[in-house]
């Protein structure tokens, strides 16, 4: 059983990797399921629509992640409502639309949880992410209520990524970061079971600050004339993990970190 988990896709050039590409990539590394993070897949580079979730789910894509760009396109509000495979995340303030958890069926009938957390240092505010991360290892657990659980962290600092990666440990078979869109070289399994990387990186252009155009990010931090922040339109890399699931224990067996695109090759 093997999960893939992309980091955020970024503008039209990541979107459009994701579209041309994934269910090619399903194919040559035979993958069973798919969540990819796509807070930043809309032309502006920041939030999503609807028609970019219905356009990855038609490619292969079986849950859809976000951050704290979750409601930057405002028809996505009525739509995460309606949409049990989009998630944003858990500990954003109550009420809020959408689900941060929820329990999904792969083509081989295994139940996998998905779990959507996001930082609470340098980000947006939300709930205490370890208070909510207490109360749900309290109420759920791996090979009783899912046969699998990935954890999305969307953070901004790798101590706040590691600290959840060994508090989940044994408990979810992947905990991976994103958020940063730099892939970290850390994909490895935990002393308890579960696969780990801090940052899956993004899927966009990395001809870039971060997916962003890097001329005007420059003249930003030079204080020259610029514009607002606008996606890179090169070509764009693919970023992720993949994780080989143990379907006895529900932990991992084998994590890899997947690198596929222009700029960025996988050693």
């Amino acid at each position: 059983m093997k999960i893939l988990f992309l980091g955020d896709v970024v503008g039209s050039s990541g979107t459009s990797m994701i579209i041309e590409n994934l269910s090619d990539q399903i194919k040559n590394n035979e993958i069973d399921f798919v969540i990819v993070n796509a807070e930043n897949s809309a032309d502006a580079g920041v939030g999503l629509t609807q028609e970019i979730c219905e356009n990855f789910f038609k490619c292969g894509v079986d849950v859809i992640t976000t951050g704290n760009h979750v409601w930057d396109q405002k028809d996505i509000m009525s739509f995460i409502d309606k949409e049990n495979r989009l998630l944003r995340p858990k500990n954003l303030f109550e009420p809020a639309p959408g689900k941060g958890f929820e329990i999904f069926t792969s083509k081989q009938n295994f139940k996998i949880g998905v779990l959507n957390l996001m930082g609470n240092v340098f980000m947006k505010k939300c709930e205490d992410v370890f208070d909510t991360s207490k109360k749900f290892i309290e109420k759920y657990s791996l090979k009783k209520d899912y046969d699998f659980l990935v954890i999305d962290f969307h953070g901004e600092i790798t101590s706040e990524k590691n600290a959840i990666g060994h508090y989940f440990d044994g408990l979810a078979t992947l905990v991976v970061g994103t958020h940063t869109h730099i892939p970290t070289n850390d994909a490895h399994i935990l002393k308890g079971g579960t696969a780990y990387q801090t940052d899956a990186g993004m899927c966009g252009d990395y001809d870039s600050v971060i997916g962003m155009n890097k001329e005007n990010s420059i003249n930003r931090f030079l204080k020259k004339d610029s514009v607002k922040h606008f996606p890179a339109t090169g070509k764009a890399t693919m970023c992720g993990v993949i994780v080989d699931c143990n379907t006895e224990t529900g932990l991992a067996k084998k994590v890899d970190s997947f690198i596929f695109g222009d700029q960025l090759k996988n050693i």
